[in-house]
């Protein structure tokens, strides 16, 4: 009698333990497949003659409300509107050699959750990385390109 229970005890607790061990394994799997890597764009940028100028005109004509960077439109998480969102609008001097190397006139920058896991299943994927992580007191960036030689900006915000 005890051999019979302790059998089935071994049998129960074997399988409880696959099904929670799937379970965790199953929701691990959901999370990377589900896993954001692009929450919003960060910010536009283009080259054009002359920045100041360009700003002045859009202050003029669109009353965008323009800096010495461009203008920073402030907004609120969709999912969760306690969260501050911004994205910024930036004319850079057609001279400039912050595109580089990509031979195009604008850069689009893209808000991200964790920069430090994308970039690394960015490089599994073998993904052109341009630079290492940097870090400011505004967020973390770093440099990428994608198929068509266009240079992109990853940016995980501090909001």
């Amino acid at each position: 009698m005890i051999k019979k229970l302790l059998i089935v005890f071994t049998l129960v607790t074997t399988f409880s333990f696959g099904f929670t061990f799937n379970s965790i394994l199953n929701k691990i799997n959901d999370n990377q497949i589900k896993m954001k890597k692009v929450t919003g764009i960060g910010g536009i940028f283009f080259k054009c003659k002359d920045p100041k100028e360009m700003k002045e005109w859009y202050k003029t004509h669109l009353g965008m409300d323009t800096n010495e960077y461009g203008v920073t439109f402030e907004w609120k998480e969709a999912e969760d509107s306690t969260k501050n969102g911004s994205t910024h609008w930036s004319p850079f001097s057609e001279t400039t050699k912050y595109f580089e190397p990509s031979t195009k006139d604008f850069m689009i920058n893209y808000r991200v959750d964790n920069l430090e896991d994308l970039a690394e299943e960015l490089k599994k994927e073998g993904v052109t990385i341009l630079d290492t992580i940097e870090t400011y007191d505004y967020g973390k960036f770093l440099h990428i390109m994608d198929m068509e030689g266009n240079k992109i900006e990853l940016w995980e915000a501090v909001d």
